[in-house]
Formats: structure tokens, C-alpha cells, sequence
């Protein structure tokens, strides 16, 4: 980030139109001009085929900004992110946020999909030199159905040069349009003083299978997680456990 500039105010003299102006990185931002677009700003359903629920995910990149806000396709304000106290002089660049994940026994996916309509989302915000920020993103409903994970299966013990992890092609029908898989391996002896271990990686469409590396696995249990990515963003996990011997 660059360093934060004076904030600076001129005005014209009395009778004459005034005009507010503050520095950005040695320029003039009047507070009049049009807004220019977060570097990303973007939602996607996440929807937990084992746990049996499903959350919204938020994504916000911009320099240096001190607010945003996003309100659905009726305009009514969905979110709300504000950079307070000691940051707010130097504002927030890159923001992740998930919403809470009500099981769908309480929150069906039916009515999931109810409180976040598909269509198009407006992002707004400020930068702490004053730049307006906004930027549309649209919503689909276009979740995969959830991976089949063929290996390994639910707690199955494996060797630690010999663990790859396969699923089946994914056959969700239009809209859907499955861009990607993520496969994510997580050690699960994690506590102080041992920081998370995590393999993650990305694969096309057309993967079924990657190795994991032996040189990441230790003896112990794991939790493998299959996701299949949408083009539009939304994703549908499928989790197993197993462990290495």
C-alpha cells in the first residue's frame, strides 16, 4: 500500500459553485466524478452436500477503501463492511467474508435461494481519499451437484505414498456449467503450537483424479473435500476422512 496522503479541501469563493477535491496518490479526486470498479467484487454460493447446508461467500478488492456496501437486485442493502478506529486512516484492501450456514433443516434450500434471489448485485463503497468504488455482479442459482468421491472412502486407512484422490465426471444438468474442481486435504491434528496443513489445489473440468504428495502426509487422520466450481462461481462440496498410517 502507499503511504496515506493529507486529506486536503478547496472551495471557490462564496457565489460560485463549490467544488470538493481531495488527494489520491498526487492527484485530484473530484468528489463529483464517476465512480471506477473494485478490482473484484463478486458473491458465489458455497453448498455443503455433507453437512446438509449452504452459505454466501463475499469476495471485495479495492485500494485503500473505508466502506462498502451491497444490496441485492430489489436494492435493499445486504451487507455492509466499514474500516473504524486506528484503520480507518489507512483503510482495508482485500476483504473475504462468509455468511453463517443454517442446516437445511432449518433453512431449506428452497428458502436459501429466496433471501439471495439470483440476479444483479451492486457493490458501492469509498476510498479513504474519497474515490466513489462500484462495481455489478450477477447471481446465478447454478449449483453443481455434489462430487462423488470414488478414493479414498470414508475412513479408510491408506499409505502415505499411495493416496490419490478420484471422483466421478460430473453429469449436472444445464444451467450448470462445472469450470473447475478444487481438492482440499487437511491435516486434522491442528492446535498450538501446530498451524494448519492444508494441500490445496486446482484442476480443469475434465480432471477425475490427483495424487496427493507423499512429502505432506504424516501418519494421522485427514479431511479430504471435493468441490465442483460453476462458471458463474457457485460450489458444491463433497467431504470424506480417512487416515494415513
Amino acid at each position: 500500500m502507499s503511504k496515506v496522503t493529507t486529506r486536503a479541501a478547496l472551495a471557490v469563493a462564496a457565489g460560485a459553485t463549490a467544488l470538493l477535491a481531495v488527494p489520491i496518490h498526487g492527484a485530484l479526486v473530484d468528489a463529483g466524478s464517476a465512480p471506477i470498479p473494485f478490482d473484484d467484487a463478486r458473491l458465489k454460493i458455497e453448498y455443503n452436500a455433507t453437512d446438509g447446508d449452504a452459505g454466501m461467500q463475499f469476495f471485495v478488492d479495492a485500494e485503500e477503501w473505508k466502506d462498502v456496501q451491497i444490496t441485492n437486485p430489489s436494492g435493499h442493502k445486504v451487507a455492509e463492511f466499514t474500516a473504524s478506529q486506528v484503520i480507518r486512516d489507512f483503510g482495508l484492501g482485500e476483504l473475504f467474508s462468509e455468511s453463517a450456514e443454517p442446516s437445511f433443516d432449518e433453512l431449506p434450500f428452497d428458502q436459501f435461494e429466496q433471501l439471495w434471489p439470483a440476479g444483479n448485485y451492486t457493490f458501492t463503497g469509498d476510498t479513504i481519499d474519497g474515490q466513489k468504488l462500484k462495481s455489478t455482479f450477477r447471481l446465478s442459482h447454478a449449483v453443481p451437484d455434489a462430487p462423488i468421491i470414488t478414493s479414498p472412502s470414508e475412513d479408510q486407512t491408506v499409505a502415505p505414498d499411495n493416496v490419490v484422490v478420484t471422483w466421478l465426471t460430473d453429469a449436472s444438468p444445464a444451467p450448470v456449467d462445472v469450470a473447475m474442481y478444487e481438492v482440499i486435504v487437511t491435516d486434522d491434528a491442528v492446535g498450538v503450537p501446530n498451524p494448519e496443513r492444508v494441500f490445496d489445489v486446482m484442476l480443469p473440468a475434465n480432471a477425475t483424479s490427483v495424487s496427493v504428495p507423499s512429502e505432506f502426509l504424516t501418519p494421522g487422520s485427514y479431511t479430504l473435500e471435493v468441490l465442483a466450481i460453476d462458471r458463474g462461481g457457485n460450489q458444491t462440496l463433497t467431504a470424506v476422512s480417512f487416515n494415513v498410517a
